[in-house]
């Protein structure tokens, strides 16, 4: 369906869908709509565009991947929603979709639905999975992303050959949950081609930069979802111990050790659906990897990190140990 081979090589989509088709995905009636839902969903996405890194550009033509994030499918989330975002994505005709983690919410009984979900892109699918992903049940959220055409890099790279062009992509595991291996995730990194990076926790990229992984691809903080008066930086930063909160960090010229990140705002929730404040929009992101850092308009510059606060290794384990009901949509153990 989107000219996978195997895992490691892949050749562009053959779309045989006419370029009209993607504008009526926008203008048609909502997908799956509800009458209860009274807002039409693509209303609530933001769309936001940004440049790869300059030392892209010497070594790619032109690459537009989708960067999607904390779906998670399940009752909080109007399904709606989801395929919304999929619509908006599919109408970009990108080379490549990544998905940076919490596919579902609170268990397993939305898999279906996540299959057909992932179904619905028309173009290659990379993903990494999250803490809830985890929670609910890692060997089946990785095997309803099989089904659905999702291929699920777990601290292991590949390389992309989509068209003409040549990609490296390097997946980490949750490292929230302790499962993120960089070490084994890098080993044979090919230093000559550019190398994107995919983590949940964007903080994991201060430690991928220094192996040429120049724009690193994350989630998990929905970017706070309330945004007035910077009370997303307030709560997930400073509170929660984040670095990066949402959107650009880092750098994106060429500077020894050094890259950017970029924290994806989400499109689910896992506990409360609100979102206030334009930051906390749920988001699609399109990055034009090949163009040159300020040659689009983009949404924001890069920022400065925040001081942030490693979690201790009690919490992390505390973390990983934590399991959700897979039948039922409760917590048993739910650490902050």
């Amino acid at each position: 369906r989107r000219g996978w081979t195997t895992l490691g090589v892949v050749t562009r989509r053959s779309n045989s869908t006419p370029p009209r088709a993607f504008a009526d995905a926008l203008s048609a009636p909502p997908p799956g709509g509800r009458s209860w839902f009274r807002k039409d969903p693509r209303a609530t996405i933001a769309v936001r565009r940004f440049a790869g890194p300059a030392s892209f550009r010497e070594r790619l033509g032109h690459l537009r991947v989708v960067h999607l994030t904390d779906l998670h499918v399940g009752r909080v989330t109007p399904l709606v929603v989801q395929e919304a975002a999929i619509a908006l994505a599919n109408a970009e005709r990108p080379d490549l979709v990544v998905i940076t983690g919490d596919f579902v919410c609170h268990s397993q009984k939305y898999l279906d639905e996540l299959t057909a979900l992932m179904k619905q892109l028309t173009a290659p699918v990379l993903g990494v999975l999250g803490n809830h992903d985890y929670w609910s049940g890692a060997d089946e959220v990785r095997e309803a992303l099989r089904r659905g055409g999702v291929e699920g890099l777990s601290n292991q790279h590949t390389v992309l050959t989509l068209g003409h062009e040549r990609l490296q992509v390097v997946g980490l595991d949750d490292a929230y949950t302790g499962h993120a291996d960089r070490e084994k995730a890098l080993k044979g990194l090919r230093r000559d081609l550019p190398t994107l990076g995919l983590s949940h926790i964007a903080e994991e990229a201060d430690r991928l930069w220094p192996h040429g992984v120049g724009l690193v691809l994350a989630g998990h903080t929905h970017a706070g979802q309330i945004t007035l008066a910077r009370l997303h930086e307030l709560a997930i930063g400073r509170l929660a111990g984040h670095k990066y909160v949402h959107g650009l960090y880092g750098t994106r010229r060429d500077e020894h050790g050094a890259g950017a990140v970029y924290v994806g705002a989400g499109i689910g929730a896992a506990v409360m659906p609100l979102r206030i404040g334009e930051r906390g929009r749920r988001e699609v992101t399109f990055f034009e990897l090949g163009a040159e850092p300020g040659s689009l308009d983009e949404h924001h510059e890069e920022q400065e990190a925040l001081p942030g606060r490693a979690p201790t290794p009690e919490l992390v384990a505390d973390r990983k140990s934590t399991r959700l009901n897979s039948s039922h949509s409760s917590v048993s153990r739910m650490p902050s």
